[in-house]
């Protein structure tokens, strides 16, 4: 059992539409404790991330969302993070110390869950699912680096995937 001083974590890292959301909230119940989405809290604190992007810039951007998983880790629980806060170094570094699971997808299995998202990095004339290639492409070796385990989520159900990963977590503890 953890202690109230340690309070049991878990970060979920892994590209858009790898289902961190609905695997973060299944695990969270099952493992009786908040579910904290970094990039909701950002929303909430500071305005619609486009706007964030378009007014500050990418590097304002990850500032806040370092701080917000820092937060976070401090808080514990279950942590889903937005899928580029890895190609951050010092979000990368704050994970170092924590249980990092990387959800992945195949691109055949994202396909129908990207098609009209309106995810904004998907915007454009290019195909989104061409784009969500690319985007995992560039930060695969940062999942890999900060994950200490990986769980497939194109196949098998979410509730599946979250009791699996409940079950990975207890046996580390």
């Amino acid at each position: 059992m953890t202690s109230e001083a340690e309070p049991l974590t878990l970060v979920l890292v892994g590209p858009m539409a790898a289902g961190k959301t609905s695997v973060g909230r299944r695990v969270a119940r099952r493992l009786r404790v908040a579910f904290i989405d970094t990039d909701k809290r950002i929303v909430a604190e500071h305005g619609a991330i486009p706007a964030i992007f378009a007014e500050h810039g990418e590097e304002h951007f990850r500032a806040l969302e370092r701080a917000a998983v820092a937060a976070a880790l401090e808080e514990g629980g279950v942590i889903s993070l937005g899928g580029g806060a890895v190609t951050d170094a010092g979000t990368r570094e704050l994970l170092r110390a924590h249980p990092v699971v990387f959800l992945t997808v195949s691109p055949e299995s994202v396909a129908g869950r990207i098609r009209g998202s309106g995810r904004p990095l998907l915007a454009g004339d290019v195909d989104p699912l061409e784009r969500w290639k690319t985007i995992f492409a560039e930060r695969r070796d940062w999942y890999d680096e900060v994950a200490s385990t990986t769980f497939d989520t194109s196949r098998l159900p979410m509730q599946r995937i979250a009791e699996d990963i409940v079950t990975w977590r207890r046996e580390h503890r």
